[in-house]
Formats: structure tokens, sequence, C-alpha cells
């Protein structure tokens, strides 16, 4: 990588760690160019590497934050367990990276039979966890079978300049502090922890949630002989499932019958609205067709009033001149439907004739 790259990527390792730390929130992170910048391999192991013949000197803090010496970069050294290895160690990791401007990060892992020794069984062997390092972006080399404590030697044959672990102390293998002698001679640089994350963390949420990840990798398809589970706890578990999935069925039909009455509510609110609408629309137009002053008073009215005018017709007015009665009697008037005209007279039944003498 030259130097332009890797001044690209120390720029942007520094703006991710000044995003993940506190910051004020009016200050927004800006914008950053799309381009590539990953690794394409794996870190190398140290005893892949050729060996250096140039003498050794220790930079000193000073010259390290100036960015000197220029002919080579400031080593930096980090070991760890790094079983099961998560978002806490690479973030240690890219703290112990961008110390300097011009960093060689060397993480050091130490075996099984350390671990197993001084802190306990772990999850993943020494092949998968040096394997898992190695392929952490911010590591330049790795060093397998670490040693628990750093020594002297250790420090020389690897050309460490600055040892990188968090500054909380480290009680093992009979000392209060493994890193004590390291702080003394000043080549230790501290960096922060990422709470709320580590292996134990990891172990302690899969013993407190054991057999729902045992019913997980039973219905993925493992054998309860695979995960060291009895005949008897293999049907209980199975049982626990099929129960669960009896829940989420009711589950699922409760949900569905509460979207089913909200609707119902939702439709019969509806209803109840239009028909209050309609109700009120109804009352209006029978108070205008049938209240005191509706339309249908006035027709009434108006109809009475049209009757009474053509029944009684209108005087003839005063000033008209008189005309002269004649001497004669007028007839009397009558209406045509108070006349009585006598029926036409009808001929007589034969039974009702006389035969008796007639006259001559």
């Amino acid at each position: 990588m030259d130097s332009s790259q890797s001044a690209l990527l120390l720029s942007r390792k520094r703006r991710n760690e000044d995003w993940n730390g506190e910051r004020d929130e009016e200050h927004r992170p800006r914008k950053i160019p799309r381009c590539t910048v990953g690794l394409n391999n794996p870190a190398p192991f140290t005893d892949q590497l050729e060996s250096v013949t140039t003498p050794y000197r220790r930079v000193s803090l000073e010259e390290a934050r100036k960015g000197t010496p220029a002919d080579r970069p400031v080593r930096v050294y980090a070991d760890g367990i790094f079983d099961l290895f998560h978002s806490g160690h690479a973030r240690a990791l890219m703290q112990a990276k961008g110390l300097f401007p011009n960093t060689h990060l060397i993480v050091g892992v130490c075996n099984d039979e350390l671990t197993h020794n001084f802190k306990g069984f772990t999850v993943m062997n020494e092949d998968e966890r040096y394997d898992a390092v190695s392929h952490c972006r911010y590591v330049d080399e790795v060093v397998r079978n670490a040693p628990w404590t750093l020594t002297p030697d250790f420090l020389t044959k690897h050309r460490i300049d600055f040892v990188a672990h968090d500054d909380i102390p480290y009680s093992s293998a009979g000392s209060d502090d493994v890193y004590k002698h390291i702080k003394e001679a000043g080549m230790f640089v501290p960096t922060q922890r990422t709470e709320g994350i580590s292996t134990s963390d990891i172990i302690t949420r899969i013993v407190r949630d054991y057999d729902v990840y045992v019913r997980r990798n039973l219905q993925r398809g493992y054998t309860a002989k695979e995960l060291n589970v009895s005949f008897i706890n293999e049907k209980k578990y199975h049982l626990q499932e099929r129960v669960d999935k009896v829940k989420r069925k009711v589950r699922d039909v409760e949900e569905k019958s509460k979207e089913f009455v909200q609707k119902v509510e939702e439709k019969s609110i509806d209803l109840i609205q239009k028909w209050e609408e309609k109700s009120r629309e109804f009352i209006g137009n029978f108070l205008q067709m049938f209240g005191p002053e509706g339309a249908l008073k006035h027709m009434l009215k108006e109809g009475r009033g049209r009757m009474l005018q053509a029944i009684s017709p209108r005087h003839s007015p005063s000033s008209s001149p008189t005309r002269e009665r004649s001497p004669s009697p007028s007839p009397a008037f009558r209406l045509p439907f108070f006349t009585k005209t006598s029926p036409p007279p009808s001929p007589p039944h034969p039974s009702s004739r006389s035969y008796g003498p007639s006259e001559d």
C-alpha cells in the first residue's frame, strides 16, 4: 500500500473513531467520498515474514506523535485471546492502529494451552482465533503462540515500540497487573473498551437462553448427539416447539380477530355518523314541509284563497249604471242541480190491464 492510500485509510479511520465517540449534536459527520480502501488479503503471520537485519532502536512517544522516523512506521503491539471475535475487539484494534500517524499494528494471540490454564476454556480453538484476527482490516501482522507476559526479549525480537491495551489493571498469572512493567518503561498506550459487548457477555447470553438455542439448532438439522442433548430433553424440546407453534397460531388468530373487530367498529361508527346526518337531513326536510311555517301550510292557504275566490265572485262596482227592470216578472233562477225533472211515465205492465167491459 502506498503512502496516499495509507493516508486516506488513516483519515477515514480517524473520522470513524471520532464519529463513534461523543460529539455535539449540532456537528454532523460529513459524507465520505466513495473509494475502495479495503485489503485483498489477510494479515500475514510473523513466522511467515522475512527477518529484519537492521538495528532496532525504539522511538519515543514524542517522535511517534510527530510521525518520525520517516524510514519506518511506529510498531504498536496489542495482544489478547480474541475468542468469538466481535466489534469490541475490532474497535480496540482500530484505536491501536490510529494512535500515531504512521502505525504498523502487530497483534499477538495466545494459544489454547495458555488460555485454558490462565483464563479458561474457549469456544473457538487457536487456529480459528488466529484466522479471525488476521482478517481484521486494521491488523498488519499476527503473532501466533503469543506469550502471556511480555518479556524484554520478546519486545526486542519483534521490534515493538509501544504496547496498546485498555488501562484497567489486568490481574493474572499471580500478578496484579501484567502490564505494570510496560507502564513503568513508558511503552504503554491506553485504549478504550467498548461497553455492552464482550466474549463473556456473549457466552452469558447463550447460557441464559440455552433452551432457545438448542431448539433453534434442532430445527436447523443438528442431531441431539451433536448438541449433547439426551433423548428425553430432545422430546421435551420438540414438544415445546409444537406448543409454541400453537401459541403463535392462537396469537395470529387473536390479532386477526382484533383487526376484524376494529374494522367493524370503524364501519359501525361511519354508519352511525351517516345515519345521524341523514336523520338530521330528513327531520329538516320534514319541518320545512309540515312545520308551522312549512311549505304545506302556504300551499293550503293559497288553495283555500283560490277556492273562496271561485265560490264567492267579486261584487260589481257601485259606480256602474243601473238598468231598468222590466215590468214582466223574470223567471226564477234555479241551479241546474236543484231542478227536479219528473221521470217519464213507464208503460203499463201487461198483467195490470183490465179486461172489463170497455166503454163504447
